[in-house]
């Protein structure tokens, strides 16, 4: 992998953990082994954006999540995220979101968060190379209660990767801004039942329940579920770069597993699940089963 990608990835990596900290081009050269100079020009040209701008985009959006959960005082959490002064991070807000900060605060709408995915990961699913050795895999049986679900839908998606390039990794920014039932986004890949005419089968979205009310973001459908059970399969903690891997051994797992073994079989008509690959707890996806009718 290039030097100038893990350089830039260091980058990140430290704006990540010191965003509430002042964090200077010194700071990142020094990580990037890289001069200033040069730290920046890779920093632009492998994310799109300046650091200013990158750093500022994070805050902002660290800030609005602050707000939505924690019931924050705007004054604290501008504060606290760097900025000089209130007026400056209500400006800064607005700016970046369409919406006041108090009045976002008081009534969260869906907003696109900035994601800062990093760009190591683009590298490693292009040299990615199938993994030798097999990692445990955790199965759990779950019930999910009737719901409904907001969705992208996409045109021809049949995994992230192809839904990213046909709607843009941004979706998933405005689905993170949304406080669904299960506390973060989902990804679903949709029996023919619940897809429209010429559009994908993998979707991404938000979990609401049925009585939802709230605020659907322009382009998004809704489509109810009933209840189900699910078997979800976790496969084992993992380095974030790591992660196509991850995704790999559940996959494999779902393939081979026979849940006739837990008196199930596989459920068509309700979709699979997937969460977003994240390290520290495994990779996570939810196959639907119902129960068998063999004996």
């Amino acid at each position: 992998m290039q030097e100038q990608v893990l350089a830039v990835q260091r980058m990140q990596d430290y704006i990540n953990k010191h965003i509430n900290e002042n964090i200077t081009l010194a700071d990142l050269a020094n990580v990037s082994l890289f001069s200033p100079w040069y730290s920046y020009r890779l920093f632009k040209e492998y994310t799109n954006l300046t650091p200013a701008d990158y750093i500022r985009k994070l805050r902002l959006s660290t800030s609005a999540l602050r707000l939505r959960d924690d019931k924050c005082k705007v004054i604290e959490v501008a504060f606290d995220m760097g900025f000089q002064s209130v007026e400056g991070y209500q400006r800064a807000f607005y700016r970046e979101f369409g919406c006041n900060p108090r009045e976002y605060a008081k009534n969260p709408v869906p907003i696109y968060l900035f994601i800062p995915y990093g760009v190591i990961y683009n590298e490693i699913r292009k040299e990615y190379k199938k993994m030798a050795e097999l990692k445990y895999v955790f199965i759990q049986l779950i019930h999910k209660p009737a719901r409904k679900v907001l969705i992208k839908r996409g045109k021809n998606a049949k995994e992230y990767f192809s839904y990213c390039e046909e709607m843009g990794c941004d979706i998933w920014g405005l689905l993170t801004s949304m406080q669904g039932t299960l506390g973060e986004p989902v990804s679903l890949w949709l029996p023919k039942q619940y897809r429209e005419p010429e559009t994908s089968e993998y979707v991404q979205g938000v979990e609401v329940p049925l009585d939802y009310t709230g605020n659907i973001p322009n382009g998004f459908d809704t489509i109810e579920l009933p209840k189900a059970d699910y078997l979800m399969f976790q496969g084992e903690p993992f380095l974030e770069e790591d992660y196509c891997q991850a995704i790999e051994e559940v996959q494999e797992s779902i393939k081979k597993y026979n849940p006739s073994v837990q008196g199930y079989e596989w459920d068509d008509t309700n979709p699979s699940i997937q969460l977003e690959p994240i390290g520290r707890r495994g990779y996570i996806e939810m196959a639907a089963v119902k129960r068998s009718h063999i004996i």
